[in-house]
């Protein structure tokens, strides 16, 4: 499994994260309001977990483990979440 509830406060993106992942990860981000996405472990991941990712508006730790991740993804995302902010209020 590529996607795991570490602790309440983290959810871990693990190797590479298919479409399924997607998702199990909106699931337990539902789940879990207040969580973060630790993307360390992240080698690679399908458009659908990104999706998720950009509409979640959860931070994220990282960088991730994938250069692509790192080179592209993770900008979209750090752009997202200056411009919108989406996370449950703390």
């Amino acid at each position: 499994m590529t996607v795991v509830l570490h602790d309440a406060q983290t959810i871990r993106l693990i190797g590479a994260c298919p479409a399924e992942d997607g998702e199990t990860l909106l699931q337990q981000l539902l789940a879990n309001p207040m969580a973060q996405v630790d993307w360390h472990g992240c080698e690679s991941a399908h458009g659908a977990v990104v999706q998720v990712l950009l509409v979640s508006g959860r931070p994220l730790q990282g960088p991730p483990a994938g250069e692509f991740l790192h080179r592209f993804i993770g900008p979209a995302l750090e752009r997202r979440s200056t411009q919108f902010n989406l996370s449950p209020s703390r």
